[in-house]
């Protein structure tokens, strides 16, 4: 019975320090050895021992030694707990290392978000798995405030650190990144001088001992680089439209959109809520976690509102751009159209006269071959007239009388009622 109860309390104390497969392991074999010792003190037992008489006759000294049903019920529903936990952690890195980064942050929100308590350890390094994710992704906001979470968990989290100065270097604001490596190079330096990696003896590192000195090395090499660049005047070009996860050219209505959402969700009343469902190893932490999430998520905010105003300004100049052009365009359009109108209305007498005295020329022409054409068979006799100044102009027909209609209809179909035939009418005979 001793040595259950103490697989238990150490599998409890596991899982309270975040060491989830340890607890686990604890836990089941807990259970196991009361469910054996449980099989050992019912096979001695006589049929007539379970008999209600004899149950409350034997009192306490044939009580088996198992452990007491609440108490079972709740190593139970803890081992349940701890599975649940392991099972979604493990399929949220199974997606996470197959490319597949929206599935893991859904499996790693849904161990984050629920309702039951999370050990701190356990919370913390979720978080930071998620932040990867969100990394990954290119969701720079969300990426920043889960490494937020994570500093406010463990400050010595020195993947969350790393991960946060290479999120703010990607969006070039560089201040904050040399403050980040500095806080780094002093973990460093702390690991060196101990000769022990931060934490207590329990922690998982994600670090070996032996990569801190390159790692050192590496670090002090970047941290001149960019003070290099922050002294050239790099500083006020933070790239904000990667920040928010915008394009550039975007849309007034996506910035609102992109922009309302991150405010909703990263307000800074807002990020101690996580704390609420945290389990703590000791309760003095509790207040310094507070403050660490409410000064980093007061930055976060600050820095997408700077990000929607310079945004918003740069979209407000292109739609004024844009208008001017547009206006532009439509002056030139209006000009060219009246022009086009101009030259349809007026076109030049020259070419008109000529046209119509070409056309005159033609239809004369064929009223002259038309008549001919019927003198040949008929009675008609041609006579020239003299204008003024003594030349032919106009053929002058001599009529004769002529009882045949049908060559008058004839006639006058040929030559068109619209002009008249000028005829010399002489004396008629009958």
């Amino acid at each position: 019975m001793h040595d259950v109860c103490r697989y238990l309390v150490l599998g409890r104390a596991c899982c309270h320090l975040g060491l989830m497969e340890d607890a686990m392991v604890l836990l089941q074999t807990g259970k196991r050895l009361a469910s054996a010792a449980f099989r050992r003190q019912s096979v001695s037992w006589s049929d007539d021992s379970f008999s209600i008489s004899n149950v409350a006759s034997c009192g306490s000294c044939n009580a088996p030694a198992t452990l007491p049903p609440t108490e079972s019920e709740s190593v139970t529903q803890l081992v349940s707990h701890i599975k649940l936990l392991l099972r979604r952690r493990t399929a949220a890195l199974a997606a996470l290392d197959a490319g597949l980064y929206s599935e893991a942050i859904r499996h790693f929100s849904k161990i984050l978000d629920g309702r039951r308590g999370t050990p701190q350890g356990f919370l913390a390094e979720c978080y930071m798995h998620r932040a990867a994710a969100y990394r990954a992704a290119g969701r720079i906001a969300e990426a920043i405030a889960d490494c937020n979470r994570t500093l406010a968990l463990d400050p010595t989290c020195i993947p969350a650190l790393t991960t946060r100065a290479a999120l703010f270097e990607a969006i070039r604001c560089f201040p904050d990144c040399v403050r980040d490596l500095e806080h780094l190079k002093i973990l460093y330096d702390s690991i060196l001088r101990d000769r022990k990696l931060p934490g207590p003896a329990w922690k998982r590192q994600n670090v070996r001992y032996r990569d801190v000195p390159s790692n050192l090395r590496a670090l002090t090499v970047k941290m001149q680089e960019l003070k290099q660049r922050i002294a050239s005047g790099e500083t006020g070009n933070v790239d904000y439209y990667g920040l928010i996860g915008l394009r550039r050219g975007c849309s007034r209505s996506e910035l609102e959109k992109a922009y309302l959402l991150l405010t909703l969700r990263h307000r800074p009343d807002r990020a101690m809520n996580f704390v609420e469902r945290c389990e703590f190893v000791e309760d003095r932490d509790l207040d310094s976690v507070k403050d660490q999430a409410r000064m980093t998520a007061l930055l976060l905010y600050r820095m997408l509102q700077k990000g929607y105003s310079s945004i918003m300004a740069t979209i407000l100049e292109e739609e004024a751009a844009d208008m001017q052009r547009q206006k532009a365009a439509a002056a030139l359009q209006a000009a060219v159209a009246a022009a086009a109108a101009l030259q349809v209305t007026a076109p030049e007498p020259k070419l008109e006269g000529k046209v119509s005295k070409t056309s005159v020329e033609i239809e004369d022409r064929k009223q002259q071959i038309a008549l001919s054409d019927y003198n040949k068979g008929s009675s008609l006799e041609q006579l020239p007239v003299l204008d003024k100044k003594g030349a032919k102009t106009v053929s002058v027909y001599q009529g004769v009388f002529c009882r045949d209609l049908a060559i008058v209809g004839n006639l006058l179909s040929q030559v068109g009622f619209n002009r008249p035939i000028p005829v010399k009418y002489e004396a008629l005979s009958c």
